[in-house]
């Protein structure tokens, strides 16, 4: 709103309105709704609903927490370095090539890789917690556990292939392989 005030620049250039846009889409996503939705709530209430002292696995959920601080830590310097990682909240290529930005978006990168390892180990101890410790039937288990279970299966199947596309664009950034360039035969809606 402060920027289309009045015609012109205010509040700098479009890298900036594109760094804040990148910069809260994978705060929100990544660090605020997985987190809270999946590792607060699910850590709280599945051991209540299930009927058992804790999750399955305390010492892999204590280690997909302390992942969480780091990538955001990494995500937050990325904000700050050169003029921030500006390719949106997609993080598509060709914005995210080398041709366009330089560390911050690695940084955004490997912060992405830390939060999909916290978060796969959190939910390959969701999915093993709600598996082991039930003490009835799954169907008679209430909704929650079962959308714990369902949504633990879906991020262990998706992560990894979202840390293939974040591996493939580092390589395509650092290691001239082209995944995401056409000039070299690849396809930037591969990504």
């Amino acid at each position: 709103r402060m920027e289309l005030r009045r015609p012109g620049m205010t509040l700098g250039d479009g890298q900036l309105y594109n760094t804040v846009v990148t910069a809260h889409a994978l705060v929100m996503i990544f660090f605020f709704v997985m987190p809270v939705m999946m590792g607060g709530f699910g850590n709280w209430l599945l051991p209540l609903l299930l009927g058992s002292p804790d999750m399955h696995f305390p010492r892999l959920n204590n280690f997909s927490f302390w992942t969480l601080p780091w990538a955001l830590d990494l995500a937050v310097v990325s904000l700050f370095t050169e003029s921030g990682s500006g390719t949106g909240w997609t993080l598509y290529p060709p914005l995210s090539t080398y041709l366009y930005m330089g560390k911050s978006v690695d940084l955004t990168v490997f912060s992405l890789h830390l939060a999909g390892v916290g978060s796969i180990f959190g939910s390959i101890n969701f999915i093993v917690t709600v598996r082991g410790m039930k003490l009835v039937d799954m169907h008679q288990l209430s909704m929650f556990p079962i959308s714990m279970f369902v949504t633990g299966h879906l991020l262990v199947v998706a992560l990894p292939v979202l840390a293939g596309g974040l591996t493939m664009l580092i390589t395509d950034r650092h290691f001239n392989t082209s995944f995401f360039y056409p000039v070299g035969g690849g396809d930037p809606v591969l990504f």
